[in-house]
């Protein structure tokens, strides 16, 4: 089992077991804003799910029907968890309105409360840089998708903690359904981040201008003749299209060595690369 895999499971476990203890202590305390986060965590559990099963997907080898491979099931993960979290966000705001004009707020047992948020936080920091860490050296959207689910989990979950502690000194209730919709906007944010970023790529949207730049410099260091570069992402996967300039009376063995030694400097220095060249007479 690889790393992105390994990781995926970790985050399954993690959100399995702070939805139990949201969701009990949500119930004994009657908080909205803990119900808030008990859904927050239940999509995050979705999410992973979803990311689970597209790291192991995208890689998979190429095969007839996908001869570029299936790296773009990772952004489509993306996309589907911002959906999710977009949609968790507007539950988490219809009922904290439900509850700021319905009746009288009761809450109990908020120290108990406030004690489940602050270890929710503690352990989502450890398995979002856990995440993180992964996503970074395996370039996984998917990774960086269900990383960025739990890195909002923290600040939320840090935020109705104080919020549920400010309640125990005031005793202004209404703080409760407050919170929750602070939360939901807060996540709310991440949801059009996160699709932004996994969306553009399904368009087969250029690297990023540092990467790209970085590209260039390598090729002119190998004092590469080249016009027609172009670049484009593909989940975990990066492809490159450029033109080469070579002398006309170029044997056709020779220029085929030539490329080769441009691929191999370029995937050396480039992971997951795909490299096309187009041969030009100079």
């Amino acid at each position: 089992m690889n790393a992105k895999v390994k990781t995926a499971r970790l985050s399954i476990i993690s959100n399995t077991l702070l939805i139990i203890m949201k969701v009990a202590v949500g119930i004994l305390s009657g908080s909205v804003s803990i119900i808030s986060e008990a859904i927050h965590s239940a999509m995050d559990l979705v999410a992973a799910l979803i990311a689970f099963f597209s790291v192991k997907v995208s890689d998979n080898p190429p095969d007839s029907e996908h001869p570029y491979g299936h790296g773009k099931v990772e952004n489509i993960s993306g996309v589907i968890e911002a959906v999710l979290i977009f949609i968790a966000a507007a539950l988490i705001i219809i009922e904290a309105i439900k509850k700021l004009m319905g009746a009288e707020i009761e809450l109990e047992n908020l120290w108990v409360g406030s004690l489940v948020m602050a270890i929710s936080a503690v352990v989502n920091i450890v398995v979002s840089r856990k995440l993180y860490k992964v996503a970074r050296e395996t370039k996984s959207v998917a990774l960086e998708a269900d990383a960025l689910h739990l890195k909002t989990d923290v600040y939320t979950s840090a935020g109705v903690a104080v919020g549920l502690l400010l309640i125990l000194i005031t005793d202004i209730k209404w703080l409760d359904p407050v919170v929750a919709i602070l939360v939901a906007l807060f996540i709310i944010k991440e949801s059009y981040e996160l699709l932004r970023r996994a969306f553009w790529p399904l368009l087969d949207s250029a690297w990023s201008e540092d990467e790209v730049e970085s590209l260039e410099k390598k090729l002119n260091d190998m004092e590469v003749n080249y016009h027609e570069l172009r670049t484009r992402m593909s989940g975990n996967y990066r492809f490159i299209d450029i033109h080469v300039e070579l002398p006309k009376d170029e044997s056709v063995g020779d220029a085929h060595k030539y490329c080769d030694e441009i691929e191999d400097e370029l995937m050396a220095s480039f992971d997951n690369l795909n490299v096309t060249i187009h041969i030009e007479p100079r």
